[in-house]
């Protein structure tokens, strides 16, 4: 079993039981707590202590017309679904990830961003951004800063930075105070699942100019 060593924070823990996080921070903390015993546990927790709070709610009083109103409004919505795929499951990616991406590693639509590194943006509604990274072994990411929260799962290989060494299952939880420089450890080739509800402050100039673009 994957030793997990960087969990959630108990904000991203409460936020995910109540659903009331942006689909892709939901997603990530999904991923996270599909691999993680001790964050599975916490999530269970506050979903249980919510439930409780609940039981203990007076009850509110409808008017009479609210029930169909509701009714009307759940068959009037047309979702667009999902394409749903049978697929073999990939030992790498979570299953909450795995309807994003079409499948498993193999279905990825990688852009190469430089240096071997590559990105692919996956569908998420507004209000953060989910990616995939794909960072060869031994390579750096430049060094940067936060406009906001950053979140990192590490899928494969590992990274390290200034806030330690970040292996498979293990999630980076970076904001404003934060400044670092991952570095793919030279083992194996880094794949990370990130989110941002911000862009990010490079440093460097080639980065910044090229930001827009990778729309980081």
């Amino acid at each position: 079993m994957t030793e997990i060593n960087h969990h959630l924070t108990e904000s991203l823990v409460m936020g995910y039981a109540a659903g009331t996080l942006p689909e892709a921070v939901n997603l990530i903390v999904a991923a996270h707590v599909s691999m993680c015993d001790t964050c599975r546990a916490a999530v269970e927790a506050h979903e249980a202590l919510g439930g409780a709070l609940l039981d203990d709610t007076d009850a509110v009083a409808m008017d009479d017309g609210a029930l169909q109103r509701a009714l009307d409004a759940v068959r009037g919505a047309d979702p667009e679904p999902r394409p749903i795929r049978v697929a073999e499951p990939d030992p790498i990616v979570p299953a909450p990830l795995a309807d994003y991406i079409g499948g498993g590693l193999d279905d990825v639509r990688w852009r190469p961003l430089g240096m071997g590194v590559k990105q692919a943006i996956l569908p998420t509604a507004p209000g953060a951004t989910a990616r995939l990274l794909f960072i060869p072994a031994g390579t750096a990411v430049p060094d940067h800063g936060h406009n906001g929260l950053e979140l990192t799962l590490v899928l494969q290989g590992a990274f390290s930075d200034e806030g330690g060494r970040y292996a498979r299952g293990d999630v980076e939880v970076a904001d404003g105070d934060t400044e670092h420089m991952p570095v793919a450890d030279i083992s194996a080739d880094c794949i990370c699942l990130a989110v941002t509800d911000a862009p990010l402050k490079f440093h460097g100039v080639l980065p910044r100019l090229l930001q827009p673009l990778f729309r980081i």
